[in-house]
């Protein structure tokens, strides 16, 4: 099986510009579009963002997750994307999505098995950058005993759809300055708890890992990872048509009051 591979921020050694929430949105949801219809290959993609995100989960009650003044104020988007699970916000980071039928060598209809058989590439590729790093049910990738890397997946239309990041660096404190926390005193703690439960590379590693870094690093970890399952990534782009669809997704779904706002 070929997977097309797809690095949205290739330009400049990886230092090309990140995507808004909504439109990185759009580009995931055209991709499984494209795939159900037949007019879209699997894809990989890497991606970042600009300016930083908030994404909540399709299950979220968007106003009682995200403090949208504070978010407005530091300039931070804010979006629901069509995943299920918690809020995250996405600063200094990698993220990648993965769009796959159903039944394929990564895409068992085992959910768990899924998410191992995927996240057996970002394991591969921290490895690559000198982490050691393992998959930990549901969902997390550890390193040192503290999440490095959190995943999430949908399945419809008889496509897998499964987007996580790699976190670079850690902005605690303004994490939590936008994310909806009761008072001050209850801030403090929930910083002190994330850090002894959160890490990224530049802790790990006591230095700065740029984008570029990272996405190669992942892109060897994923290909020799995906081998052991007769999967070959295949460097490509995004075609016209899927622009296009992105691009229209992004404006009329993941920047409407209607899909974000949804009770």
């Amino acid at each position: 099986m070929r997977l097309r591979l797809v690095d949205s921020a290739a330009s400049g050694g990886g230092s090309g510009p990140g995507l808004r929430g909504a439109l990185n949105m759009g580009i995931d949801e055209a991709l499984v579009l494209g795939l159900a219809e037949g007019s879209s290959p699997p894809t990989l993609r890497f991606y970042r963002w600009a300016p930083p995100c908030v994404s909540v989960g399709y299950f979220e009650h968007i106003e009682k997750e995200v403090d949208l003044d504070a978010a407005k104020e530091a300039g931070v988007d804010v979006l629901r994307r069509a995943t299920a699970g918690g809020s995250v916000f996405h600063n200094a980071e990698l993220t990648y999505s993965i769009v796959l039928p159903l039944g394929s060598p990564l895409a068992p209809l085992d959910v768990l098995e899924s998410y191992s058989r995927i996240c057996s590439g970002l394991v591969a590729g921290l490895s690559r950058l000198g982490v050691e790093a393992a998959f930990a049910p549901v969902n997390d990738i550890e390193a040192g005993g503290r999440k490095v890397s959190g995943n999430a997946q949908t399945r419809k239309r008889g496509v897998l759809l499964q987007h996580g990041t790699v976190l670079l660096g850690l902005d605690l404190p303004l994490m939590f300055s936008i994310l909806r926390v009761s008072d001050e005193k209850l801030r403090r703690k929930l910083i002190a708890r994330a850090e002894d439960r959160i890490t990224c590379l530049g802790s790990l590693l006591g230095r700065e890992v740029p984008f570029g870094e990272a996405a190669a690093a992942m892109r060897e970890g994923f290909a020799a990872a995906f081998a052991a399952y007769g999967v070959e990534l295949e460097e490509g782009e995004l075609s016209a048509g899927e622009r296009s669809a992105a691009a229209a997704l992004a404006e009329g779904k993941y920047s409407s009051q209607a899909w974000n706002f949804r009770r």
